[in-house]
């Protein structure tokens, strides 16, 4: 008895809610407390091997006219499950991934009203990841319209976080490191360079997935995962408690979602370790979504390909065909008087010389930006923006560009530009699609440049969620591949539409012939953006001087050679670009050879070294084979990688060829400093190789026979 007394005298000081229980993870590293407080209303803590990770924190929603479902609950009933179970990804960083959780079902009804919610919590040994449900049928709700959902992240300290602006458009953003408690007064700064969008909801709001390094040693991610039919989460810190609050991107009219019974939100993810490492290895947000949709996949295979895109992003070449826009109608069908500025980069004897580059050094595709009629509509500025997903401009021949590419064994990655036109593109994406597939197009990448039309709407809201998905699931009828820029952030929804190989969502290689990307970026993203799914980040920039491109560009790529390579390994994706030139790769070609020869889809990944925006250092293993790759990326300050070769197998030796910064190198003053050099290696060798100033390195390992 006195036991029990000392047990509920302890729950009732370290809580400010009465638990119903209390759910550990399958290895009781992670526990998860959830219960009621004296007014009724739902609240959830979390914590690591006994530290803290979430203090008490409630959950709940306003409603439009109506009552919130925010309080006044009580518990109904409850259920507990567990699974162990492993899956095959059609691509992705293992061939295998385990999910192993125990789980919570909470049923709450509000006294005063007779609704019903459900909590649904799955505790997995590295996280917890939590939605809300709504039971169907129940009388008194049916369909509702949210205001505001007021889940909330009581973080116990004063953190360092790594975060960008709360932006209801974009997260094309540089990350900003500081406390907590600076936010407010960093976010001015932390908008330099960014796109020109609306403004953020808040000063203190940022985006999701959001690190954190706690003073207690541990690394804590919050982010959501299966974003479906629901707007995507920002989190707003009171910083007076230290308190995250979820709030979602609006409609226009300042409505959140647009509900009904018999459905659930997306889960809420919150990733932890004491080892940074940890963060990288989680499956969490991919364990989350449902399991593959899409019954015969084999259509669906890693892309590495080079494109027509740098030459437009430094300003060599354009993207329209004629400099004489004031002669271009809105609904202009008729190029043929015009003429070509003589800089437009998808003609057809640029292209095909890229088609050639890609055959001669295996490459799979070639992508063609500024192929089709509307882009002088984008160089102006017109409200509105029409784009045609069929016609291609006069000097853009689409059949003896798609026949010789076919005789070379190369394909043709189409580009849908929609100018954020929606309603637009989904009238005509049929018709888009069936051209694709009648030119042997079965991959696109889709953008969504510019303020959506009609004005007001977001990027990020419940109506452009269901749009992306739309698109995706329309692209899959058609066996064609989808890779969104400007679309919403991923939340592991490559799992079950593994035609999604990948998005852009983050501040992408583009920038840095823009306003520049901080060193230190690519050992950020990995921990941020990469936790949802992979991105195309577009690496493989040999020349950091963008005024041999453009003589009136002042840019600067801020990276190391070597380190452009690592990005192949350390980023990882089934769709991955070798950016630069071809005139630029042909004078590295010692070094681009890595780019030829690194895999896309992977069997295992070991994270052998990571600190959030300082370093990370990941080996891969090829996907049915023995070759082994390493890359390593860093940050803004010099450093020495300690390499460990544990994770060959034993008993066997390997040929490892290393690429990796000179001694002088550094991303301002030496960027094509790098050496190549081979030696033999097995699962004893240590190295300790030298990380230049926004440096890098990568090494292939094939089995010495």
């Amino acid at each position: 008895m006195n036991r029990l007394l000392a047990i509920s005298l302890s729950i009732f000081l370290s809580h400010i809610f009465i638990i119903a229980a209390d759910v550990a993870s399958p290895s009781d590293r992670v526990r998860l407390s959830v219960g009621l407080d004296k007014e009724g209303a739902p609240v959830y803590s979390v914590t690591f091997d006994g530290k803290t990770v979430v203090n008490d924190s409630h959950m709940g929603f306003e409603l439009l006219d109506s009552p919130s479902l925010k309080s006044d609950f009580e518990i109904t009933g409850q259920r507990h499950d567990s699974c162990d179970e492993t899956w095959r990804p059609v691509w992705g960083e293992e061939s295998v991934i385990r999910s192993n959780y125990n789980e919570l079902l909470l049923n709450l009804r509000q006294r005063s009203t007779g609704r019903l919610v459900d909590l649904r919590f799955r505790v997995f040994d590295d996280g917890v990841g939590f939605r809300y449900e709504f039971p169907c049928p129940q009388p008194q709700l049916q369909s509702f319209v949210i205001t505001d959902e007021l889940t909330e992240f009581a973080i116990p300290c004063d953190a360092v976080a790594y975060w960008i602006p709360g932006d209801y458009d974009s997260q094309e953003f540089n990350y900003t490191r500081c406390r907590l408690s600076e936010i407010s007064s960093k976010m001015d700064e932390a908008h330099v360079g960014g796109p020109v969008y609306p403004s953020p909801f808040s000063d203190t709001g940022v985006q999701t997935a959001l690190m954190m390094k706690y003073d207690s040693g541990l690394y804590v991610n919050i982010h959501e995962a299966a974003l479906y039919d629901y707007p995507a989460m920002c989190l707003d810190l009171d910083d007076s408690t230290m308190t995250f609050r979820s709030t979602l991107t609006p409609y226009a009219n300042g409505d959140k979602a647009v509900m009904q019974t018999g459905r659930s939100t997306p889960w809420r993810t919150i990733i932890v370790s004491d080892d940074a490492r940890e963060i990288l290895a989680s499956r969490i947000t991919l364990n989350l979504n449902e399991p593959c949709r899409i019954e015969d996949t084999s259509w669906i295979r890693p892309v590495k390909y080079i494109g027509v895109w740098w030459e437009m992003i430094t300003g060599k070449s354009t993207w329209h065909y004629t400099d004489d826009v004031t002669s271009v109608a809105i609904d202009q069908t008729d190029y043929s008087a015009l003429k070509s500025n003589g800089r437009h980069g998808a003609e057809t004897s640029n292209v095909m010389r890229y088609i050639d580059f890609a055959a001669l050094h295996g490459f799979d595709a070639v992508l063609v930006e500024g192929w089709n009629e509307g882009w002088e509509d984008q160089a102006t500025s017109r409200k509105y923006k029409i784009f045609s997903f069929t016609r291609p401009y006069p000097d853009f021949d689409v059949k003896k560009i798609r026949d010789y590419a076919a005789s070379k064994g190369v394909r043709i990655m189409m580009h849908h530009e929609t100018g954020s036109a929606v309603a637009d593109y989904e009238r005509v994406l049929d018709e888009a699609f069936r051209f694709m597939a009648d030119n042997s197009y079965n991959s696109v990448k889709g953008g969504y440049i510019g303020e959506l039309l009609p004005r007001g709407e977001h990027h990020y809201s419940q109506a452009m969620v269901n749009h992306y998905q739309y698109v995706l699931e329309k692209a899959a009828d058609y066996h064609i591949m989808y890779n969104a820029h400007e679309a919403v952030r991923p939340t592991g929804v490559s799992r079950t539409w593994p035609n999604l190989i990948g998005n852009e969502s983050a501040r992408g290689s583009e920038y840095h012939a823009f306003s520049g990307i901080k060193p230190g970026h690519t050992a950020i993203l990995p921990f941020t953006r990469l936790v949802g799914g992979p991105m195309d980040y577009t690496p493989g920039l040999f020349e950091n001087n963008i005024s041999r491109y453009n003589p009136y560009s002042s840019a600067w790529v801020n990276t190391t050679l070597a380190s452009q390579l690592s990005l192949y390994v350390t980023m990882a994706s089934p769709l991955q670009m070798a950016a630069d030139l071809p005139e630029t790769y042909e004078r590295f070609m010692d070094a681009f050879q890595f780019i030829k020869d690194v895999a896309l889809d992977w069997d295992r990944s070991v994270y052998l070294e990571a600190e959030p925006m300082e370093y990370v250092t990941v080996a891969r293993k090829a996907k049915n084979s023995d070759n082994w790759f390493v890359g390593s990326t860093g940050g803004a300050e010099a450093r020495k990688s300690r390499l460990d070769f544990s994770f060959l197998p034993q008993g066997r030796k390997y040929r490892a060829t290393i690429y990796r910064d000179g001694k002088n190198a550094h991303y301002r003053t030496a960027p094509q400093d790098y050496i190549i050099e081979t030696r033999t290696v097995d699962s004893r060798t240590r190295l300790t190789l030298p990380v230049a100033a926004g440096g890098g390195y990568a090494i292939s390992l094939t089995p010495v026979k």
